[in-house]
């Protein structure tokens, strides 16, 4: 799938006068989105706003963490020789 398969344009929303929104239903089908999940809102006064779930960000970061530390594994090695 080419990256621009997996973008998407799910449409605008109103926030409430409780600062609340709905994200789409075609969004939280792709995203797995459920009642009572956690989801992350990051921003940059620049670039603007956006959201992911929790738990998609702890996996990427279980990943990441595990490429860290084999690499460094890896360099322990090649020091020892």
């Amino acid at each position: 799938m080419s990256k621009s398969e997996k973008r998407h344009f799910y449409g605008s929303v109103t926030v409430s006068e409780r600062g609340q929104i709905v994200i789409p239903a075609s969004a939280r089908r792709d995203f797995k989105i459920k009642a009572g999940d956690k989801l992350l809102v990051v921003g940059d006064l620049d670039r603007g706003i956006a959201m992911a779930k929790q738990s998609m960000v702890m996996e990427y970061m279980e990943e990441m963490s595990s490429l860290f530390n084999a690499a460094e594994e890896d360099d322990d090695v090649e020091d020892s020789q």
